[in-house]
């Protein structure tokens, strides 16, 4: 049988160490993005995980996701330009309510420069109908590993820069 000295130790014991094995569970609201592309989540279209993937010197494909966060609108990338680089959007891509759309299988946005170049950045602006731009330095990564399977950006003849 326990004395009571032993007793309240080990009611003492109890009481300080519930506290540091609840710290383990702590959590936190901070978004955890593993991976190597940028995301900006300050409009209505939320641009996810963007790298320009770069299978020759000077020449790469944007990816990215494109999430429209408006219930009942549907919103339109119109454009994109870029600060010392060349960008070709092959058409308007259409971003339904609520939905996401990938830009890694469709190749419909080219850039190009001296910047195009595996370990550096590229600015790049994207323009929507709705008047909001969304800025985003993203990483210029080797078409290689998880990148492999992208297909690359055909510049159109009728695109416009």
């Amino acid at each position: 049988m326990l004395t009571p000295v032993r007793r309240r130790l080990a009611v003492v014991a109890a009481v300080l160490l519930v506290p540091s094995l609840g710290a383990c569970q702590y959590q936190t609201d901070k978004v955890y993005q593993p991976g190597v592309g940028v995301n900006n989540r300050d409009g209505t279209v939320d641009v996810l995980g963007a790298v320009v993937v770069s299978s020759t010197e000077g020449k790469g494909t944007f990816v990215a996701s494109l999430a429209n966060q408006d219930l009942e609108q549907s919103e339109t990338l119109t454009g994109i330009t870029g600060e010392d680089v060349e960008v070709q959007l092959t058409a308007p891509i259409e971003i339904k309510p609520e939905s996401l759309v990938n830009l890694d299988q469709t190749g419909a946005v080219s850039v190009s420069g001296e910047s195009i170049e595996p370990g550096r950045f590229a600015r790049l602006t994207l323009e929507f109908e709705s008047g909001q731009e969304t800025e985003v330095n993203v990483p210029v990564v080797p078409y290689e590993d998880e990148y492999a399977e992208i297909k690359p950006a055909q510049p159109s003849a009728s695109a416009t820069p």
